[in-house]
Formats: structure tokens, C-alpha cells, sequence
């Protein structure tokens, strides 16, 4: 092993800075770059998490990079600084790419090839030897590594810079939802965020019946439905979106994509290894339910639609949902009490703290206005085309079973000019209770007697 470089402390530095970068993403801080001549040609950090790839360690993604800047994947005359010693993985693509030297900080004892476990580039017989530096800045690159595995073993789901987790402490004196809360902290396209959910009853139940909620609820407006369906033996899943209830709650209202939560609960209902599905949707949630239909067919039972629209691509709703948008633009941390009450729900105090528990300020509050933009409101938005698909399954191809109910309108999302909610499916059976309030789920366990006969007769 040669000794460094005067400047080799210079691109360690810059290397370091990518470790850091890597740390604030969530990935283990490992950072490199390329230099030839004295230039950095690239740089790169640990990202595997972020790209969903095996191979995507700081120093394969630095010479990916610096291979297309020279148009060449032989990297003559390079030297790659990374900032822990390099993996066999890394080591073999750094002698492919027949760099001259490689310098990194801090050794790696389990895992390190280039001289602490082995020394793959001192092996004799290899057609290309590559000069190896190490120990440039080693306290520095090691003492990176040992804080970043020290916060993760004394808390191993960190909560993203970007975000706030809810303290359970805000949860407390909850005597209707008593049910463990079950969190998921590792979905692929989660990037560290943490979601939460209710996950009762056996997996080999009858039916799986999977509660969504909408743009002012959590899981904890679902307390009424979930007992009667339990004692039948059936299985409930009620998740709280990133943003809501007990999950993480980023603080970036243009987090808030349709397509970020459809891919999330799609992965969320892979690992609950949801079958037997009847998807339960309140308003503002059908139209994300609906784009889950066509990845869902083969294990849907049927739907349970509560104030859905008939048509949400139709000119008449989707002015009915931009004025809901544009009344979430004036409104920003309206609360989601207010919002239930305006739609007819007569909260008591209990469960007046219960809805606001997840959002006692700004930083928790963000998807509350946010989540109204996730809804196509044009045959143009993001999710419109996903919408449309699993409209026209369900309203074409659809071989369950569909239940309705209708109530009195919420003033924040009602259309004009005589647009219903009465659904357009074989096999659909719907009820009217006008006297109910918007979010019917707050009214009782009527609801879900009813739907237990209906889907087992």
C-alpha cells in the first residue's frame, strides 16, 4: 500500500461531503469520487435504497458517471477516493475499469478487499495492478460510520430531515381504538418513512376487509366498522396514509402525489399479503381505491363505496373537485374536526381530539390541504389514466360485488347540475340515508352489519 498523495486529503474532503449527503438520505455515508488530472469527472453516494439497486454503492455509481463523461468504460489514468474501504463488489469494477489509484479513508474489518479481509488488488496473476492508498482522513470517515450505526441500533427507523413522526404521547386516552398499532418501515419506495396501520384478525379469515380513508380521517374513523367485522372472524387492515394519523408525516406538501401513495399502498397490501379484499372506500378515498383495481383484480371481493362519484372524470366533478382544491388552497391547516363537522358528523369531545391528534401543528399538518391535489381533477392529472382503468374493469369486467351508500353531500365537495354518486356496476346495490352525516363510518356499526350480510349471503 503507497502512501497519499498532498492532495488526496483535498478529494477525500469532497468524497466525505457525499457520505454526508448520503447520511440525509437515509443510506449508510459512504460517498467517492473520480479525479484524472487533478479534475473531478464524478461523484457519487451510497443510494441502493433510493435506486432499488444492489450494486448502487458510492463508488459503482462514481465510475457509472465518470465512464460517460469520457465515453470510455476503461477509466485509464483515474484515481476513484471513497470514503470506506472498498467491498469485493467494488473492488472487481474498480480493476475492470482499469483505474491507477484508489485511496479511501476508513478500513472496513468485515468487509474490506483491499487489504482487511483480502487484498484483491494484490493479486499476482491479474492482468491490470491498481495502486491502493488508505487511511486518508480515517477518523474522520470512520467516526461518520460509527454515528450513523450508533443512531440506527438505538433507533433503527429513523424519521427523513424532511418530516416529523408522532409521538405516541399525542395518542394517548384513545379508549375506542384499542388495537396495537403495526408499523412498516422498510416499502421499497418508502425512502425511510414509516407507515402505520391496523392489521386485525386472522390471515385465513373469509375476507380481508381493507378500510381507506380520505383527505380529513386516519385509521381511527374506521373504530365503529372494525369490531362487528372481527367477531365474524374476518380480517381488517386499516392503513394510515404517510401524512395522517400515526404515520410519518412529511412536512412538504408536494410530497403529496398521487402516484407516491397508490405505489405505497399497492406495496403496503403485497406485504400484508392481502386476499379476499373488500376495499372500503369513504369519498375523497375512491378515487385512489379505483386506481388500485386493476392491480387487485384477481384478489378483490368487492368494493364498499361511501358518497363515491359515478363518473370523477366527468366535466361536473371534476369542477366539483377543483373547487375542493382551490377551498384546501385557502384553507391550509383548516383541521380535520371542522371538516367532518361541516359534513353533518356530531363529534363529542373524545373524538373531536381523537381526529386533531395527528396534526397539533404546521409541521404535522401538511397533508391535510395537500392530499385534495393527489385527486385527478382533469383528464390530464397524474393517476387520471390509472383512474380510468380501473374504472372501466369495474364497470365492464367486474366480477364482485359492489355495496353503495349515499348521504347527505359535504359542501366542500358536492357538483352541480344534478351529478350522482350512483354507481354504475353490475351487481351494485345501493342505499340512501340522507339524514347520515358525510363520513358515514362516524355513525355506527349499522353500516357494517349491513355489509357483512350483503357480502356473505
Amino acid at each position: 500500500m503507497r502512501l497519499p498523495d498532498p492532495t488526496d486529503e483535498h478529494f477525500m474532503r469532497l468524497a466525505l461531503a457525499q457520505a454526508q449527503q448520503a447520511q440525509l438520505a437515509g443510506e449508510v455515508p459512504v460517498g467517492a469520487v473520480v479525479v484524472k488530472d487533478g479534475r473531478v469527472l464524478a461523484s457519487g453516494r451510497n443510494a441502493p435504497i433510493a435506486h432499488k439497486d444492489p450494486t448502487a454503492h458510492a463508488e459503482v455509481v462514481a465510475l457509472r458517471s465518470a465512464a460517460q463523461v469520457l465515453g470510455n468504460y476503461r477509466l485509464d489514468g483515474c484515481t476513484l477516493d471513497v470514503t470506506l474501504e472498498p467491498c469485493a463488489m467494488c473492488s472487481g469494477a474498480m480493476l475492470h475499469a482499469r483505474l491507477a489509484r484508489v485511496v479511501f479513508g476508513a478500513s472496513d474489518p468485515k468487509a474490506g478487499m483491499a487489504g482487511s479481509r483480502a487484498n484483491l488488488f494484490g493479486m499476482p496473476d491479474i492482468n491490470h495492478h491498481t495502486e491502493v492508498v488508505g487511511g486518508v482522513l480515517a477518523e474522520a470517515c470512520g467516526a461518520l460510520l460509527s454515528r450513523f450505526f450508533q443512531a440506527r441500533r438505538s433507533n433503527p427507523c429513523p424519521v427523513p430531515e424532511a418530516g416529523v413522526r408522532p409521538s405516541e404521547s399525542q395518542f394517548e386516552g384513545l379508549s375506542d381504538l384499542p388495537w396495537a398499532p403495526r408499523y412498516v418501515a422498510d416499502l421499497p419506495s418508502a425512502a425511510g418513512w414509516r407507515m402505520h396501520c391496523l392489521d386485525e384478525g386472522p390471515r385465513s379469515a373469509p375476507l380481508t376487509w381493507v378500510c381507506l380513508h380520505g383527505d380529513s380521517g386516519w385509521s381511527y374513523g374506521f373504530r365503529h366498522l372494525i369490531p362487528v367485522w372481527l367477531q365474524a372472524g374476518h380480517r381488517v387492515l386499516a392503513p394510515d396514509l404517510l401524512g395522517f394519523g400515526k404515520s410519518d408525516k412529511p412536512k412538504k406538501a408536494a410530497f403529496h402525489r398521487w402516484q407516491i401513495h397508490h405505489t405505497l399502498l399497492l406495496e403496503w397490501l403485497d406485504r400484508s399479503d392481502a386476499q379476499r379484499v373488500v376495499l372500503v372506500l369513504p369519498g375523497s378515498a375512491a378515487p385512489l381505491g379505483w386506481g388500485l383495481l386493476p392491480a387487485l383484480a384477481q384478489r378483490l371481493a368487492g368494493l364498499v363505496l361511501i358518497n363515491a362519484p359515478d363518473d370523477p372524470l366527468s366535466p361536473v366533478w371534476c369542477e366539483a373537485t377543483q373547487r375542493w382544491q382551490r377551498w384546501c388552497q385557502r384553507h391550509p391547516v383548516h383541521t380535520a374536526a371542522s371538516v367532518l363537522s361541516a359534513g353533518g358528523s356530531v363529534l363529542n369531545e373524545a373524538e373531536r381530539r381523537a381526529y386533531l391528534a395527528p396534526f397539533p401543528d404546521r409541521g404535522h399538518q401538511a397533508a391535510l390541504s395537500a392530499y385534495a391535489h393527489c385527486v385527478p381533477s382533469s383528464g390530464a392529472s397524474e393517476g387520471a389514466e390509472q383512474l380510468q382503468r380501473g374504472l372501466a374493469l369495474w364497470r365492464r369486467d367486474w366480477v364482485g360485488r359492489t355495496l353503495a351508500w349515499h348521504t347527505r353531500p359535504h359542501p366542500h365537495w358536492v357538483p352541480t347540475g344534478g351529478a350522482t354518486a350512483a354507481p354504475f356496476a353490475h351487481g351494485a346495490v345501493t342505499h340512501q340515508w340522507p339524514e347520515a352525516a358525510h363520513f358515514l363510518p362516524d355513525n355506527g356499526a349499522t353500516m357494517a352489519h349491513q355489509a357483512l350480510a350483503f357480502f356473505l349471503r
